[in-house]
């Protein structure tokens, strides 16, 4: 019995992780099995790629760190994902390839085309696609705002890049909406807690609607 695949994307302060756990403790409460987990990581050799990747200090070529996000993510869907969505379960996922190609193809690559193809063709190869991608979007002040609260006590590189870099992400999310609408569904993540998350679980609810049919 397949399962649903859930991913919630956007930029840094967008509040994906808080929502992505909030979302997983309301469907555990609706009686729902329920895997959360994140990219890059979840499996024990993605979250080493994970921390070499955002702490590492490393300056890899662009195409080198894309390959190392979906090296992660392959063993990420392979030992965890797929296993899950097989069982019947409903997978949360925080990140997954859409960050990349905001992320490494925007920001980075500042939207190079031989970069998105590649970008492409690699997702393509990947055995499992989200049903729903939830993306988080706030105004930058609000973003920025947020990360100050954090602190810098562990602050990743991409959320140490410059504002520019930080557009050309946004951009990137807005253009992958854009093209895949009937997968993507925006939220306006610059509201308290609690109103994000009642915009979430209605964006969800024809999903799980179709989840409860089919099963």
């Amino acid at each position: 019995m397949a399962g649903l695949f859930i991913t919630l994307e956007g930029g840094e302060g967008a509040g994906k992780s808080t929502q992505a756990g909030l979302l997983a403790d309301h469907l555990r409460a609706c009686g729902h099995d329920v895997d959360l987990t994140r990219e890059p990581g979840g499996t024990p050799g993605a979250e080493a790629l994970r921390d070499f990747l955002l702490f590492g200090g490393h300056d890899l070529s662009a195409r080198a760190e894309v390959l190392a996000h979906f090296a992660a993510r392959t063993d990420h869907v392979e030992r965890s994902i797929q296993p899950a969505l097989a069982q019947g379960r409903i997978v949360i996922c925080d990140r997954f390839s859409d960050s990349t190609e905001a992320y490494q193809g925007y920001g980075q690559g500042h939207g190079d085309p031989v970069l998105l193809d590649m970008i492409a063709r690699l997702r393509a190869l990947m055995p499992v696609r989200p049903d729903l991608t939830l993306v988080l979007h706030v105004p930058p002040d609000v973003a920025h705002a947020r990360l100050r609260q954090r602190g810098n006590a562990r602050a990743d590189r991409y959320e140490a890049e410059d504002i520019g870099f930080h557009a050309r992400v946004a951009a990137g999310f807005d253009a992958i909406a854009r093209r895949d609408d009937a997968r993507c569904h925006r939220i306006d993540a610059s509201g308290d807690t609690d109103s994000v998350q009642q915009a979430i679980r209605a964006a969800l609810a024809p999903r799980l609607a179709g989840l409860r049919a089919d099963g």
